[in-house]
């Protein structure tokens, strides 16, 4: 293909071949140069000089030669082995010649040198163990990153009849993955989402997700009730949960055109986003246990259909994200955020929702937070890059006239 992207211009001027291996050696002297550059001990080396010529200015050498450990020490943290070795052979020479100077008696020298050999090679030691660390580290992002990937697939910018768009965060920053869940495929019954969030962090958590997951996108294909695919999570977290676990969820269906249904486990009602920019939060029709919970109160949750013409949005989140809290203690307000980012864009709503959460945060998040939203688009109409707002938005309450059946 690089040959079709090179060859295929036909006014493209040939370029000639001295002028070809002239840039490919100027690249590679900038590579070379770039990679010194990332090695250089260059913050340890200049300590070292300033601690050098404070002793030259000061004339007492004896009292500045103990700083110079500060070169090697301070190398640990920033470059290799071999970084380190240098700038402890450059602290011992320029301390021998400070020392030397000054007229430090010869056994104090030999102290103060010996000393600083003895950091160098603790720091080297150091540096070795935290290259170490780093490579485990990075091995360890790799392996979460794939894990993620395979748990929590990548949403694609259409899916059915619907735009969609998600933003996941988790609070393990290191594992970068949690225990919040979603899920958005196309079925035989029409695309069917889900959102979660299972009690806990860490690996439990993760495990609890996958099974949630797998579940339910075996249940979305094979059964034609959304009820019935609840149903299947249920006994499945029956089996597998402890007593004190559970997973809260919404699981939502398009079955056919101009329908959604909305099955509510527990969770934060979705945000409904009407063509004519009102927002409302899609309540349940009663209240429903989270999922594996069943058994203690023999309720079962309730179904609600309800209009999803064009235009219309479906916003779906954790309480990672409405229980984000600023410096002050205050919940991060959702509705207000969607009534100022709300666009004709998924993908530009949910970056700008999220960008203002981490701020709200101050860029830290203490817990997953999961966002996706879906919207229909208007029929013969593509949505435009940097499409403008929708208009007007009014925040409306939880019932909304004509909404529910």
């Amino acid at each position: 293909m690089s040959h079709a992207r090179d060859l295929g211009d036909g006014h493209r001027p040939a370029r000639p071949s001295g002028v070809r291996v002239a840039g490919a050696r100027t690249s590679a002297r900038r590579r070379v140069l770039a990679q010194l550059a990332a090695g250089t001990p260059l913050l340890p080396a200049l300590v070292v000089c300033v601690v050098v010529l404070s002793g030259l200015a000061d004339g007492a050498g004896m009292i500045w030669l103990p700083l110079l450990v500060a070169g090697p020490a301070l190398a640990a943290t920033t470059n290799g082995p071999r970084g380190v070795f240098w700038v402890g052979l450059l602290t011992a020479l320029l301390g021998a010649l400070l020392g030397t100077r000054d007229g430090v008696p010869g056994r104090e020298l030999t102290a103060v040198l010996a000393a600083l050999v003895t950091v160098t090679l603790a720091s080297g030691l150091a540096s070795v163990l935290r290259g170490r660390r780093e490579r485990v580290l990075a091995a360890v992002r790799s392996v979460a990153e794939t894990a993620q990937h395979a748990l929590l697939k990548p949403v694609p910018a259409t899916v059915g009849p619907f735009q969609a768009a998600v933003r996941y965060s988790a609070a393990a920053a290191e594992a970068r993955i949690g225990g919040d869940l979603y899920a958005l495929i196309p079925t035989p019954h029409g695309v069917r989402l889900i959102v979660g969030d299972v009690r806990g962090k860490g690996l439990p958590a993760v495990g609890t997700a996958a099974l949630v997951l797998g579940v339910f996108r075996e249940a979305a294909h094979d059964e034609p009730d959304l009820l019935a695919v609840v149903e299947r999570i249920e006994r499945s977290l029956a089996r597998n949960l402890g007593h004190d676990d559970f997973v809260t969820a919404v699981v939502a269906g398009y079955p056919r055109a101009g329908h959604l249904e909305v099955v509510n486990c527990g969770h934060a009602p979705p945000l409904l986003v009407r063509a004519s920019g009102s927002i409302s939060a899609v309540e349940p029709p009663h209240p429903a246990p989270p999922l594996g919970l069943r058994a203690l109160t023999g309720h079962p949750p309730g179904l609600r259909t309800l209009p999803f013409a064009d235009g219309d949005q479906l916003l779906l989140y954790t309480d990672g994200v409405t229980e984000a809290r600023d410096g002050g203690r205050a919940f991060y307000p959702l509705a207000k955020g969607l009534e100022r980012h709300v666009s004709h864009e998924p993908a530009r709503t949910l970056d700008a929702l999220h960008d203002e959460l981490l701020a709200h945060v101050g860029g830290r998040l203490h817990d997953d937070a999961a966002l996706l939203l879906i919207r229909k688009p208007v029929a013969g109409r593509a949505a435009a890059p940097g499409a403008d707002h929708p208009g007007p938005i009014a925040v409306t309450g939880a019932s909304e006239a004509g909404c529910c059946s």
